[in-house]
């Protein structure tokens, strides 16, 4: 059974962060730990919330603790979202640093969580340039959104080609894989995913639904790395992810839900009832 660290941020109500991807990794079998970077009431789309940053150094004393278990070498990847400060930034790479002395084969899947398109960025002063200058040259995977990989690979996105252009880019910059998790294609009623590595270069686009949802980005980087670590194609993790993630919004819109509904669809999960065609570009 794989195992995950999952280094992000944690609200009681709803789900964004660990507790958005803790469950579905669970639920496809795969053993998640959380290391929570923020406490919040929950997410702050909803306009006010309470709660707070966990101090780096906090965070640093969990961690300590975890590896005084001597169970670092069980990890098989760290997955990481948002940070709530630089300092958790630094941080997060001494982890993985640490999880790959112990394990040399774990991967680093790192959802550069910055801002989107219809928020512009959100996170504060430095995390974004730690993402760019740092993070991604660590990092065996990566899950930006349009407006993040725009700003990663320091170009715009205009259309698919030139977002198999900045996946390159930010390929050359250290990821192996690239998964670019919102496009909008010609179409307004489709969304599409992208997926990138040295070899290929895969689509798959779904129905556009009524709904604006935070955590889509944390489930989705939660189901792609959990399908690779179970040992799915780039192709196969792909669709099986975005499938899921349909199937999770389609819930959530016929329930009326202002929350992602993961557990009235958490058999979706695993086992996605409409695929989706993926195609090689």
């Amino acid at each position: 059974m794989p195992t995950v660290l999952s280094v992000q941020s944690r609200v009681a109500y709803g789900h964004v962060g660990n507790a958005a991807a803790v469950f579905p990794l669970q639920r496809l079998g795969i053993e998640a730990w959380a290391l929570d970077t923020v406490a919040f009431s929950n997410h702050t789309g909803h306009g006010r919330w309470r709660g707070t940053a966990v101090p780096a150094a906090e965070v640093a004393a969990l961690f300590d603790g975890i590896a005084a278990l001597g169970v670092l070498p069980s990890i098989d990847a760290v997955l990481s979202g948002y940070l709530g400060d630089a300092a958790t930034g630094r941080l997060l790479l001494d982890i993985v640093g640490r999880v790959r002395v112990a394990n040399p084969r774990a991967l680093f899947c790192c959802d550069p969580v910055i801002g989107d398109v219809d928020t512009g960025s959100y996170v504060t002063d430095g995390i974004a340039e730690f993402f760019r200058d740092r993070a991604l040259a660590a990092a065996d995977i990566v899950t930006p959104n349009r407006f993040e990989l725009e700003f990663l690979a320091g170009q715009p996105v205009a259309n698919l080609a030139g977002a198999v252009e900045a996946a390159a880019r930010l390929r050359a910059q250290g990821p192996g894989i690239v998964l670019v998790t919102s496009l909008e294609p010609e179409s307004p009623d489709l969304l599409s995913m992208l997926a990138c590595d040295a070899a290929s270069a895969w689509l798959v686009e779904t129905p556009r639904l009524p709904v604006m949802l935070n955590g889509c980005g944390d489930v989705t980087a939660a189901l792609f790395l959990a399908h690779l670590l179970r040992g799915a194609s780039l192709k196969d993790a792909l669709g099986l992810t975005a499938a899921a993630m349909f199937a999770v919004l389609d819930t959530t819109a016929r329930l009326g839900r202002d929350e992602l509904a993961l557990v009235a669809a958490q058999d979706e999960l695993v086992a996605p009832s409409r695929p989706f065609p993926v195609l090689r570009l």
